[in-house]
Formats: C-alpha cells, sequence, structure tokens
C-alpha cells in the first residue's frame, strides 16, 4: 500500500489507518474494562466477502456504538472468537468499513471531523434539522444516496436504520430503498447496555461495571426482486428487535434506569 493511496472518498489510507489504531487504543477499556462487552457471531463476519455489505442496527449513542463495532469486526477479523482482548488487532485495521452519520453531527466540532475522517458518509437527515423533527420534509440528496453505493462497492457499510438513539421508533424508508437498489447481504446487529454505559454522544462513560451486549445476526432473507418498500422495512425492524410488537418485552434494567431518571425529572420541578 502506498504511502498516499486513497480511498474512493480522497481519504488517505494512511491516515485513516492511524486513527483508527489511536482511537482504538484510546476507547478500548470503554468496552474490555471500565465495562465488558458480551459478543455473539463473530464467526460470521468472518464469512463474509470484502465489499457489498450492509450492517444494520438499533442505535443507543451517537458515537460509542460505531467504535465498538469497529473493535468487533476487526477482532473478529484477526481471529478471535467472541472477544475483543488483545487490542494488537488494531495493528492491520479493516480500512474500507464506513458508517453513516447526520451531516449535522459530523460537522458540529473537530472530534466529530476526526471520526468521520476515520469512516463516516455524512448524509442530510430529511426528517429533521438542529436536533428537532421537521413538519416539512426535505428532499433527499441524490449525492448521499451516492456515496453510500460508492462505500458498498469498496467495503462494508454500518447504519442505523431508524435515525435516531430512541428505542422503537420507526426503521426509515431509505434504508429499505438502499437495500432494494443495491442488493447488499445485510448483516443485523443488536447491541444493549449502551444507553447505560455513555452519555447519548457516547463520549463520557456514564456508569461503570455495565455488561454490554453485541449479537450479529446471519445475513437476512430478502427477496430483492419481490419484496416490497414496506416488506423490507418490517424485515429490518424484526431483524434489530425494534419492531413495535417487541415494545412489551422491555429490559428490566431499561425500566430501572427510566424510573431513575423519571425521579431526577421530579426533583428538577
Amino acid at each position: 500500500m502506498g504511502l498516499f493511496k486513497r480511498n474512493p472518498f480522497g481519504h488517505i489510507l494512511f491516515i485513516k489507518k492511524w486513527l483508527i489504531r489511536i482511537l482504538g487504543i484510546l476507547t478500548h477499556r470503554r468496552y474490555r474494562g471500565f465495562n465488558e462487552l458480551e459478543i455473539e457471531g463473530s464467526e460470521i463476519l468472518r464469512a463474509l466477502p470484502d465489499n457489498n455489505v450492509l450492517f444494520i442496527s438499533n442505535h443507543q449513542t451517537y458515537f460509542a456504538d460505531v467504535v465498538a463495532m469497529f473493535h468487533v469486526f476487526n477482532a473478529s477479523l484477526s481471529g478471535r472468537e467472541d472477544t475483543i482482548k488483545n487490542v494488537g488487532y488494531l495493528w492491520s485495521p479493516k480500512l474500507n468499513v464506513y458508517y453513516v452519520a447526520a451531516k449535522e453531527t459530523m460537522e458540529s466540532g473537530l472530534l466529530t471531523k476526526i471520526f468521520a475522517y476515520a469512516g463516516a458518509i455524512s448524509v442530510e437527515r430529511t426528517w429533521r434539522e438542529k436536533g428537532k423533527d421537521v413538519t416539512q420534509k426535505k428532499e433527499v440528496n441524490p449525492n448521499d444516496t451516492e456515496n453510500i453505493k460508492i462505500a458498498l462497492n469498496d467495503g462494508w457499510v454500518i447504519t442505523f436504520p431508524q435515525g435516531t438513539t430512541k428505542s422503537f421508533k420507526p426503521v426509515r424508508k431509505g434504508t429499505a430503498h438502499i437495500i432494494k437498489q443495491y442488493k447488499p447481504i445485510v448483516i443485523p446487529i443488536v447491541i444493549d447496555g449502551f444507553r447505560r454505559s455513555f452519555d447519548k454522544k457516547g463520549l463520557r462513560i456514564k456508569k461503570k461495571g455495565i455488561l454490554q451486549s453485541f449479537i450479529i445476526k446471519k445475513p437476512l432473507q430478502i427477496d430483492y426482486e419481490n419484496d416490497t418498500i414496506d416488506e423490507i422495512v418490517e424485515k429490518v425492524e424484526y431483524a434489530i428487535d425494534q419492531h413495535p410488537s417487541m415494545l412489551k418485552v422491555i429490559p428490566a434494567a431499561e425500566i430501572e434506569e427510566q424510573n431513575r431518571l423519571n425521579k431526577l425529572r421530579k426533583w428538577e420541578y
């Protein structure tokens, strides 16, 4: 690999490699030390092709979820079985991993711009602006979907199809359109414990000693030609444990956390 070799988005791979190494070393204890990350399904990752793979996941923090995925992906590809033990797997990270993120988030500061260089595909959200839902949806920027296509052609893409860290929000149809149009292998991931471990941005450790879970599922069965957009949306909701019918099954720890927050709000008033 040449020193100044670039990916399709113009990022110098040598710089990206060192960013992943440094950020990985700085964040490793957040998942193995201060808290513990329980992983299932790492063998699924090793069986995947090098490109045209779309990872879909529920979302609990802005950045901690993605950082955990970089750890798990690289640890699994280096031969580790459901563990991120020994951070040496970061020496030769997979460089063609990308993640879809809101443009306004990735341009909000220097740190987020550094994160963006590590693999962000910045998109303009059509339903939300400056942290608030908008009544009049904006038109989809065609450059956004084109960039996702470019990233899929080059490697693996992570997306959070709900577009929010709130649980049981609807899956956006844009993800279904991408699946139907580009026909990637779709790998569901279900995470938990991140909301209890970190603040909303996923930068500050909120609580230690939390068992975080990271479940990688087998490829989603999709009939790219015959499944409708609504059918794909429903499959995605079930795959990432966010279908409305699952709302009644709430982990006890999550109920406890919500009760704690409610008590704090009462004191605020």
